[in-house]
């Protein structure tokens, strides 16, 4: 497929620190050859990054999603295999192919007064390669698991998904945004926006919304429609760790009746580094309770992670947190 950069072991050795008496994840996880060989393949799950921040430089965002990915590679490929995890359930596909738009968005003048939609015009070549792959991988029957990149791409997997199984998708978001801005360019605030418009978003679940980066217009909005539930972070604070886990079941129980996906915005984790990094937010490891407890939903077709953008001093510790919340996902398969 043009626009996918296919790996092999060879492409991926390099992250891996080998040691004797200890198997590392990466040295079994699985890898095809083309997509032609997806269906044949016994693992479940699919792997792939999408190395660009485009879409949240196109909100007025800061860049730095596109280091996730390798970040996760770094991380992910030499967690141990044991008897708890299960690198040969899940094919490490590869990458989006971003270069030449990254290329081309740095060479845009930020004085140009359509610099913002220019750099949207990229976004939607990437949403076209995303939800080429993500059809693909889904119609293939397995279980996409996405790095991002920003929360543009959820477009992307919306779309795709909603190709493959013929009918609009429930999302549920772990979000301090909506991401339902106004149908300007595309870019990381209005990918629910265009997938709502173009009818491949069903039900609209928004958990952990704050109450001072949403706008009236679109909590008049999310407030008017019966497909669209959201929970505020601020009415959980207080809230004990039951109270909280049973919030986000009546979210879950909104969209699990049917096919949908989960998409993780790590801004809304607290002080996580990300392209709005905040002070307020959820606990790492009660996303990762959210997870899990998603991962065991038999309508779940894909987990997205986006929005992470490490730093410098910071890419082992996002690393390791975005291999946690890639093996909760898949621990529905092992060790139960």
């Amino acid at each position: 497929m043009e626009g996918l950069k296919i790996y092999n072991y060879k492409s991926v050795e390099k992250f891996i620190s080998v040691r004797d008496g200890e198997t590392r994840f990466g040295e079994k996880i699985a890898f095809i050859e083309s997509l032609h060989n997806l269906k044949e393949s016994n693992a479940r799950y699919v792997l792939f990054g999408i190395p660009e921040d485009i879409g949240v430089r196109a909100n007025h965002g800061k860049a730095g999603a596109s280091k996730a990915w390798e970040a996760c590679l770094s991380s992910l490929l030499n967690i141990q295999k044991n008897e708890f995890t299960a690198p040969e359930n899940i094919i490490l596909l590869g990458e989006i192919d971003c270069k030449a738009e990254m290329a081309k968005a740095v060479n845009i003048d930020e004085n140009d007064p359509n610099y913002y939609p220019k750099l949207g015009d990229l976004v939607e070549t990437i949403d076209e390669k995303v939800s080429l792959l993500i059809e693909k991988i889904v119609l293939a029957g397995k279980i996409p698991i996405i790095i991002g990149g920003g929360h543009n791409n959820a477009y992307g997997n919306i779309k795709g998904t909603s190709k493959a199984i013929k009918k609009p998708l429930n999302i549920l978001n772990i979000d301090a945004h909506t991401d339902l801005r106004k149908l300007e360019h595309r870019h990381s605030g209005n990918g629910f926006s265009f997938a709502q418009r173009d009818g491949f978003l069903g039900k609209y679940a928004i958990f952990g919304l704050h109450k001072n980066y949403t706008p009236q217009y679109i909590f008049n909005e999310i407030k008017s429609v019966s497909n669209i539930k959201f929970h505020l972070f601020e009415d959980l604070i207080l809230q004990t760790h039951q109270g909280k886990m049973a919030a986000f079941n009546s979210q879950l129980e909104f969209v699990n009746k049917l096919a949908f996906g989960l998409e993780l915005d790590c801004d809304a984790i607290i002080n996580f580094p990300s392209s709005a990094k905040s002070p307020s937010g959820f606990a790492l490891n009660m996303v990762r309770n959210f997870i899990q407890l998603t991962s065991e939903e038999k309508n779940c077709k894909y987990l997205h992670i986006c929005e992470a953008a490490p730093t410098q001093e910071s890419v082992g510790q996002v690393g390791k947190a975005l291999s946690f919340f890639l093996t909760d996902f898949m621990k529905a398969d092992y060790g139960r």
